[in-house]
């Protein structure tokens, strides 16, 4: 896990000890599926408008882009969304800065971009689909970069129980996995926090012997 990076500040404007509570900022990446809900999840949160950059599906991608049990999705990510969730009460204040992800397989090549310098990643799940979380989770593991898995419980769905999903996953024990609404602005809130307690305990970890192994967030 990278060095926590500080928030910018003119030092001729602003007093030492409003440096000292300045907020920790924090790249997250959101990851899932295609239409796990990820634009949803970082809209439901953010404090600023998202910046998205979704286009409308069309016949072209109809071969690509099963929409079994998506009748309804018109729009798909084709880059990246951005948001900015601001969290002064925490016990360390924090900026989370968020990055979602398309979801297709075809656009894995971005995702190790978009992972550079980030402390972690919520893969969203949706169990309808369950084998579209495959492959986002298997990235993560592969570059290293501590994630917790979010099951979004779309309307309608299955209730699965948090250790059917992780056995269905094949995930390791020490891989959290919550149940959240994307729609909902805590619960997608207390997702992330979940996150960087997942990360911080991963870093400590390490730093108590054990050695991490490369990852793409170090080179």
């Amino acid at each position: 896990m990278p060095s926590p990076i500080p928030r910018p500040d003119d030092p001729s404007t602003v007093s030492p000890h409003s440096q000292a509570s300045a907020p920790t900022v924090l790249k997250i990446v959101i990851a899932g599926g295609f239409g796990a809900g990820k634009t949803t999840a970082v809209g439901a949160v953010s404090e600023i408008t998202p910046l998205s950059t979704e286009e409308y599906l069309t016949e072209a991608s109809a071969d690509v882009d099963s929409l079994a049990g998506l009748a309804s999705k018109r729009t798909t990510t084709v880059a990246f969304d951005f948001g900015r969730l601001s969290l002064p009460a925490a016990p360390v204040p924090l900026e989370l800065f968020l990055f979602g992800t398309p979801g297709q397989d075809r656009f894995v090549d971005l995702w190790y971009d978009l992972s550079r310098g980030a402390v972690g990643a919520v893969v969203l799940v949706d169990t309808r689909r369950l084998e579209s979380s495959f492959t986002p989770v298997s990235f993560f593991e592969d570059i290293g970069l501590p994630f917790v898995v979010a099951v979004n419980q779309f309307d309608g769905a299955h209730r699965y129980h948090p250790e059917q999903v992780r056995a269905a996953l094949e995930l390791p024990a020490a891989v959290p996995v919550v149940t959240c609404d994307a729609r909902d602005t805590n619960h997608v809130a207390g997702v992330l926090l979940a996150l960087v307690d997942h990360a911080v305990n991963c870093a400590t970890t390490n730093r108590a012997g054990h050695t991490p192994s490369t990852t793409l967030q170090d080179a």
